[in-house]
């Protein structure tokens, strides 16, 4: 599916997407290694199992990367020109090796560039375990618009 130009964003719409994925103990190892963060909490069972969460716990940064990957199709894909930036951020519960993530998109705000030639798209972005929220944050992006020469 291709994402949204500018054009077609509203103000107050949500969407929820279908892609989900569940999330492997591999897909934690690996993004714990590229990004080279070696926190026990996230990777080593003994340590993690006398921590108030009883056992490891997913990269917070891989859960939020993880929500802009499944809002993706819905919202920017083949449309977007760059992430302007990523604010608020806030994991309210802990996620787990095993746990399927879901995501929702609501547009907050959109406004033309100055040059009438693109547009600015703020989103907040919400990622579930089940009914649980996760993550949350606000993905502002810059946005072609339709009639705009790529």
């Amino acid at each position: 599916m291709t994402g949204r130009y500018y054009e077609e964003f509203e103000v107050g719409e949500t969407y929820d997407h279908d892609k989900r994925r569940t999330i492997t103990e591999s897909d934690n190892q690996r993004f714990c290694d590229m990004t080279m963060n070696q926190q026990p909490l996230h990777l080593d069972a003994e340590f993690a199992a006398e921590t108030e969460f009883g056992e490891r716990i997913v990269n917070g940064l891989y859960t939020m990367s993880l929500a802009v990957g499944l809002s993706i199709p819905d919202t920017t894909d083949g449309t977007i020109v760059a992430n302007l930036g990523y604010d608020d951020v806030e994991h309210p519960a802990p996620v787990h090796i095993g746990d399927t993530l879901r995501a929702r998109t609501t547009v907050t705000d959109k406004r033309e560039t100055s040059d009438g030639e693109r547009g600015v798209v703020t989103m907040h972005v919400e990622a579930f375990v089940g009914d649980e929220l996760v993550c949350a944050f606000d993905r502002t992006v810059l946005s072609l618009k339709a009639d705009t020469d790529r």
